[in-house]
């Protein structure tokens, strides 16, 4: 971002009061460990300011001191390391562990700073953010870094920014509101009355797994200066005047969750201000070289370009790193290795910005911002003819990286790593950018088009330095046009992006000059070089786009890609850009000659705008508490997540923010490369060579079980004699810092010999006959009779990607061994402490007395932290017995993506047999789902996917069979909605087929078939679906769905290239686990003398607000304010024996428990309250202690009374019901696939909300996590079994950009459920299949497509459903020439599991 333009504001210092806080602050930071407070700066002696300069040789230089700022707080650095980033030097060395490690790519955004910099020339102050985990320290010397803990902390003064994260329930784990907050933060240091459009571009880089981004937003729009109105054009109200419409006015409804009034307001004059000893030290000290030795890689930053060039010529296969963007991930991830790195940003005539004659000179130093704001700026003066390119270039700049990217990315950088993904590459060659290299005694100028299309001399020596970079401005007759398509469209790598110019002779449609370039086609920027010289000379006409689309097909040859895109998909995207830009230089014609030049029809002008990403409008439903109610009663409102104000300013803490613990040692596993081999030997002797490795851990070591035996086949701690999938664990190095023992890891030599066969698709499994028992079966009526009698039968089916869980913090375990009687704490990321505790003790050989595990809080779970964390657990703690010391285990995202596993890949077959009037009679289907290598909890999982596959319908007669595929990959696992999710999808798919086939809408099918009275389910259980179809009439009725149908019909007769879609689909989730010991729950409530209560239960904290809800049930039944009541963390040693916080059920059964402990106290203090009925809490309190009345009490549930008997296929596997309905439309782009979510209207049943904050928070987060599942999210595996998608940067989660640009959800009013606490409903699952009803739509808006284009044949829509199945679907004369193409021939390099 810019700097602020008066750099004079923030010269002044803080108002006094605040500058007190801010040496407090300064006294609780703490002093690194070991050491004594760092000495100040003695003048020039110590610091070595001004030391004399010249470039030397790197190891003959004496290191320099590191000086910069944090938050305030003057830090000298003696020993830099290059390899250090500025995420570990805070959160290890600095111990400020408010930043979080979410990805170590810069893809997340958790370790969001603010960096700060003073420009003496200009005097301004540049506040920008960046990825910490990216920065190394070394580029830092004269910065201030800002982290969440100077921004504000509830010791000093919670920030306005982190006041309204908080309260407008913006965190749920909390794991990401630190790096939200100081995205917004630096946004309002440069812009304190930011547009919504700033506010959204500011959080493109940040990614939340839990919320769905719209309380976050909410609570960005506070600050936002333009009141945000919701053009909610569709009946041509806004939605202030249409609340009448959402409500019943008998209903006492209410739609605030916050209250604006409470909040403070925001001062920008009360920030921490940038370092007057900075400023001065930019201004007076001669600039010099700058030298970091670190223990592999010396880092030089020099500060003339002569002195750069001589440093080239020393080292010419030195890498020059601005932002780290390129450099970083490849040394981080590819184990790329450089000894000497040359940092050149301080040189000045690397950041030049110079307008000349011709266009626009920029140093190759400049960020990727900076070259954003001054293009910007360029176009708003100068003539439009004369700023087509840099209107293109920044089309570009725009949704390339996140915003913290793009801030420390150079534009140089961008250029020289000749990336095939690069997007500005292609458009910068195609405008005939011209670059200005230099070597020593040696400058020459190139265009940039030569590199990439092999003209004369174009290699860039090693020695040479782009040292900028010339953008020309457009003349008359041109016309220049930028296009990528990506796997989402902000913050992500595009799949193929594209960058053409054209120029005519004058006054004519006559090609005088063309050129047309590619990314993502080949390794590098490719150019159509025959192609434009083959058309030069040619009209602007169909014929010469017919000539160019074949010529383009030939001469582009696409390679396939490791990451799996299809070959297909990448051709056709390439002539789609080049007939979109046809389109666009056409309409231009136009309105320069309108009679020559007729345009283009008017129902292809649509696609000539792209899909933006807006500010969300939302609103959220709910039924107020009964006027009656005391006002101390906090149960049925919106209340704040216990610890949100924690999140926001990064105090709340997770396992690896715990500080370190004497003497402890980190842990890094080594994990198989094959898929299934036999191993043959281990080699550590390297590995124990590298410093600081202190020993190699391996099966060997387990005192006790390794294998766990919950069913036939085991569990592993670590392999013993063969692997069965790549990524299993065989062995673990523990070293004094990660940093050794990832280094040591990665020299651990394992022998293999290949075992057969290896099985990987659920299509092998049923080749080889490769399942876990048991298999599952349920039938009701007469299935094969009832085919026999219906009007029509159609056979399909459905193939279901997995998802992988993505939870913020990865799994990560600190084991302390106690020094005594075996016994051990274990400090864990998981959702089910007792089986930790089992499992830790079950491998040490010790009784489970003796492990004592303990969690505070999760950074987010979703059912991928059960088992798992047992055998993780367990290969720290085996490690920490071994060695007597503390163990640390945190896993990197990748680890973490490749070892654990996901959601189960699921394909459904089905026969559905029925009547022309759309009456469904019979349905045969099976079900496949891929396990992987171990049970864990397949089985369970293909039951579960039985018993809830009818979703809202009545099938009457019914067979369906499930099947958990036994393959060579990580084993799945528990996933939110645990096997509904991809049962219901092959359910509703069937459902819109049958509607294909009758020509009735899907919508009539489904309220034919809905269950309508009291009946029974398909395993004989009964079920009351009123409020299912309460649900879905409300839905119809809030969603207008059948004007707004209307509506999308009409924009489809009016747009031949956009089409929108529309879908409604129903929802019954079954609420239950199957047996009753899985639902019992433990509390322990105190009460202490001084009338505080602490209490504690054996549910697990992970963003779902439990803790939050129990208080909330203890602030009832005890009749004292929340504030009086405390939550320390959920223990085995306070509640043993606790049943998983999964199946939405921790709030049901827990509550139970809380409920049952407070009413034995309040028994117990009942006479004294009798006796006493004016007294206070607190004087009934101490007056029991006297009178030696118990303070302290246990509660219990036993559990809800569930059961199933499979062999007669029937039972009562669940106590209730939630029910729901969801309305989606979306808007798609025939040429490219991609789409838009417009509108999303969801209604839930969820009983009497306790919290409606935090339900509907819920709903939210899972339905945007559906949204992932069915349209976004995809695993790809190499054909030997290896994951490829490791991390943010190749898998891509819904971020800002992909929520409905309209969000509403209602809670269902009057409902009453008579079996859990207070008539609530658990609803953490629930919500998240209604993400389907954007895959529906989709379907909706293809099928409109198809009908147009008259494409009767059906067709199939696997989930995912991206933009490459979008667009191969929606056939036309593009995708026709693919088939004629001998693209045929080419092997995949990713499969389908």
């Amino acid at each position: 971002m810019s700097g602020t333009s008066d750099g004079s504001r923030f010269g002044a210092r803080r108002l006094s009061p605040r500058r007190r806080a801010r040496c407090r602050w300064d006294r609780l930071a703490p002093a690194p460990r070991g050491r004594g407070p760092r000495p100040a700066c003695r003048g020039p002696s110590s610091c070595g300011w001004f030391r004399g300069s010249g470039a030397m040789s790197p190891q003959g230089a004496a290191a320099d001191d590191l000086i910069f700022y944090v938050n305030g707080r003057k830090v000298i650095e003696k020993n830099a390391d290059p390899e250090q980033m500025l995420l570990s030097y805070l959160r290890k060395r600095l111990r400020l562990t408010g930043t979080k490690y979410g990805c170590g790519g810069g893809g997340c955004g958790a370790c969001t700073v603010m960096i700060s910099t003073y420009e003496p020339s200009s005097k301004k102050i540049r506040h920008y953010s960046a990825n910490a985990c990216l920065l190394p320290i070394c580029c830092l010397y004269g910065a201030a870094v800002t982290t969440v803990e100077g921004v504000g902390s509830t010791e000093t003064r919670v920030h306005p920014v982190q006041e309204r994260l908080a309260k407008c329930h913006g965190s749920q784990c909390g794991f990401c509101s630190p790096g939200m907050v100081m995205s917004i933060y630096t946004l309002l240091r440069n812009y304190p009355e930011p547009t919504p459009e700033q506010m959204i571009a500011a959080l493109a880089g940040n990614l939340c797994r839990c919320t769905g981004y719209r309380p976050i937003l909410d609570a960005c729009k506070t600050f936002c200066k333009e009141s945000v109105c919701c053009q909610r054009k569709a009946n041509g109200k806004c939605c202030s005047d249409q609340e009448d419409d959402l409500f019943d006015k008998e209903e006492k409804v209410s739609t605030s969750l916050f209250s604006i009034d409470e909040f403070q307001p925001l001062d920008p004059t009360q920030e921490l201000i940038f370092p007057p000893e900075l400023m001065r030290m930019a201004e007076n000290q001669p600039k010099r070289t700058l030298f970091f030795h670190g223990e592999r890689m010396t880092w030089i930053s020099p500060v003339s370009l002569d002195e750069l060039l001589d440093l080239k010529a020393a080292h010419p296969k030195a890498p020059l790193v601005v932002g780290n963007t390129g450099v970083g991930p490849e040394m981080k991830f590819r184990g790329v290795f450089h000894p000497v790195v040359i940092a050149p940003a301080r040189i000045p005539d690397l950041n030049v910005v110079k307008y000349t004659e011709d266009g626009l000179t920029l140093g190759a130093a400049c960020s990727l911002s900076v070259a954003k704001d001054v293009l910007t700026n360029a176009i708003s003066e100068f003539p439009e003819e004369k700023t087509k390119v840099f209107c293109a270039v920044l089309k570009q700049l725009r949704t390339l990286g996140g915003e913290q990217i793009r801030n420390v990315a150079s534009l140089g950088g961008n250029i020289i790593s000749r990336k095939s993904t690069s997007d500005l590459n292609p458009v910068l060659a195609a405008s005939n950018c011209v670059l200005s290299l230099a070597s020593r005694g040696k400058k020459r100028r190139i265009p940039l088009s030569d590199i990439f299309a092999g003209v004369g001399n174009n290699t860039i020596t090693p020695e040479e330095i782009l040292v900028s970079v010339h953008i020309p401005h457009s003349r008359k007759g041109e016309y220049v046009c930028a296009f990528r398509q990506a796997p989402r469209r902000e913050n992500a790598l595009s799949i193929t992006n594209a960058g053409m110019r054209v120029l005519f002779e004058e006054g004519t449609d006559i090609i005088k000059d063309l050129s047309i370039f590619y990314g993502g086609a080949a390794s590098t920027t490719v150019c159509a070089k025959q192609t434009c010289s083959a058309l030069t000379g040619r009209h602007w006409n169909e014929q010469t786009l017919d000539e160019a689309c074949r010529l383009i097909l030939k001469e582009i040859a696409v390679p396939g890609s490791a990451s799996g895109e299809k070959v297909d998909y990448k051709k056709t995207l390439i002539i789609s850009f080049f007939y979109r830009f046809f389109l666009e230089v056409l309409q231009s014609l136009k309105t320069t000659d309108p009679y020559h030049y007729p345009g283009i029809p008017v129902e292809y002008g649509s696609v000539l705008q792209d899909f933006k990403t807006k500010m969300p409008q939302s609103i959220q439903i709910y039924q107020d508490i009964e006027p009656d109610q005391s006002p101390q009663d906090p149960v049925g409102r919106p209340i704040m997540h216990q610890s949100g104000i924690k999140h926001a300013t990064g105090e709340a803490v997770y396992i690896d923010d715990l500080p370190s613990v004497d003497g402890e040692l980190f842990l890094a596993v080594v994990t198989s490369s094959r898929a299934h081999a036999k191993i043959v030997s281990i080699d550590t002797s390297e590995a124990l060579k590298v410093p600081g490795v202190f020993d190699v851990i391996s099966a060997h070591d387990v005192p006790a079980t390794n294998e766990f035996y919950y069913s036939d086949d085991p569990e592993i701690v670590f392999a013993r004699n063969k692997v069965i999938c790549v990524g299993q664990i065989v062995c673990a190095v523990v070293a004094d810092s990660d940093v050794h023992a990832k280094q040591a890891a990665a020299k651990v030599k394992i022998e293999y010999e290949v075992l057969e066969p290896v099985i990987l698709t659920i299509e092998e499994a049923i080749k080889h006959n490769s399942f876990f028992e048991p298999k599952r079966k349920l039938e009701q009526g007469n299935v094969d009779q009832a085919f026999e009698t219906v009007d029509n039968i159609i056979e399909g089916e459905i193939h279901i990607g997995g998802q992988e869980h993505f939870y913020m913090e990865t799994q990560s375990v600190l084991a302390v061994p106690k020094g005594e009687d075996k016994e051990m704490d274990v400090y864990v990321s998981t959702q089910h402490p007792a089986v930790i505790q089992e499992m830790v003790a079950a491998s040490l050989g010790v009784p489970a007395n003796r492990i004592m595990c303990h969690v505070k809080r999760v950074g987010g779970a979703f059912g991928g932290k059960l088992l798992k964390s047992g055998l993780l657990a367990s290969v720290a703690a085996v490690a920490a017995k071994k060695t007597g010391r503390a163990v640390r285990f945190i896993l990197s995202r990748g680890d973490d993506m490749l070892i654990t596993g996901g959601r189960h890949p699921f394909i459904g077959k089905y026969k559905v047999g029925f009547m022309n009037d759309g009456r469904i009679r019979a349905v045969d289907v099976n079900y496949y789902i891929n396990g992987g290598c171990t049970p864990d909890e397949s089985v369970l999982v293909a039951a579960v996917s039985l018993l809830k596959m009818d979703n809202a319908y009545k099938i009457p007669n019914l067979r369906c069979w499930a099947y958990a595929c036994k393959t060579n990959l990580p084993s799945n696992t528990a996933f939110r909605g645990f096997g509904f999710p991809q049962s219901a999808l092959v359910t509703e798919t069937w459902i819109t087929e049958v509607a294909d086939k009758t020509g009735l809408s899907p919508e009539k099918i489904r309220e034919i078939n809905m269950y309508k009275e009291n009946e029974q389910t398909h395993f004989k259980q009964k079920l009351d679906p009123q409020n299912l179809i309460r649900c879905w009439n409300e839905c119809m009725e809030k969603s207008a769905y059948y004007s707004r149908k209307k509506a999308a019909n009409e924009f489809n007769k009016q747009n031949y290239w956009k089409k929108k879609g529309i879908a409604i689909v129903p929802l019954k989730f079954p609420f239950g686990l199957g047996t009753r010991y899985l639902s019992q729950a433990s509390a322990l409530v105190h009460i202490y003398t001084d009338g505080s209560v602490l209490l504690t239960h054996g549910g697990i904290e992970m963003g779902q607000g439990i803790h939050t809800k129990m208080i909330q049930v203890a602030s009832r039944e005890l009749n004292i304010p929340m504030s009086s009541i405390h939550f320390c963390e959920t223990s085995t040693t306070t509640v043993p024996n606790a049943c998983a916080s999964a199946g939405s059920a921790g709030t049901d059964v827990n509550g139970m428990a809380v409920k049952d402990a407070c009413q034995t106290l309040l028994k117990r203090l009942q006479p004294i309250i009798n006796k006493n009925p004016k007294g206070t809490w607190n004087e009934w309190i101490k007056e029991a202690f006297e009178q030696s009345v118990s303070l302290s009490a246990t509660g219990y549930f036993r559990g809800y009374n569930e059961n199933m008997d499979w062999e007669k296929g029937e039972g009562q596997p669940f106590t209730y019901f939630l029910f729901g309905a969801a309305c989606s439309e979306v808007e798609i782009n025939c040429l490219t696939g991609d789409h838009k979510n417009l509108r999303t209207d969801i209604v839930m049943d969820i009983g009497c909300s306790i919290n409606p904050a935090v339900d509907i928070g819920q709903i939210e987060g899972a339905f945007v996590q559906g949204i992932g599942l069915y349209t976004m999210e995809e695993l790809k595996y190499s054909p030997e079994g290896v994951l490829y998608t490791r991390g943010p940067d190749q898998y891509k989660i819904p971020a800002v950009c992909d929520i409905p640009e309209q969000f509403s959800v209602s809670l269902l009013s009057s409902s009453q459920n008579p079996h859990a606490i207070y008539a609530s409903k658990g609803i953490g699952e629930a919500g998240l299949f209604l993400g389907c009803s954007v895959f529906f739509a989709l379907r909706d808006a293809v099928t409109s497509v198809r009908n147009e284009r008259g494409l009767k044949t059906t067709f199939v829509l696997n989930s995912p459903l991206t933009a490459e199945q979008i667009r191969a679907s929606c056939a036309d004369d593009f995708t026709e020439m693919m088939t004629n193409n001998e693209s045929a021939s080419f092997t995949p390099r990713a499969i389908s599991v």
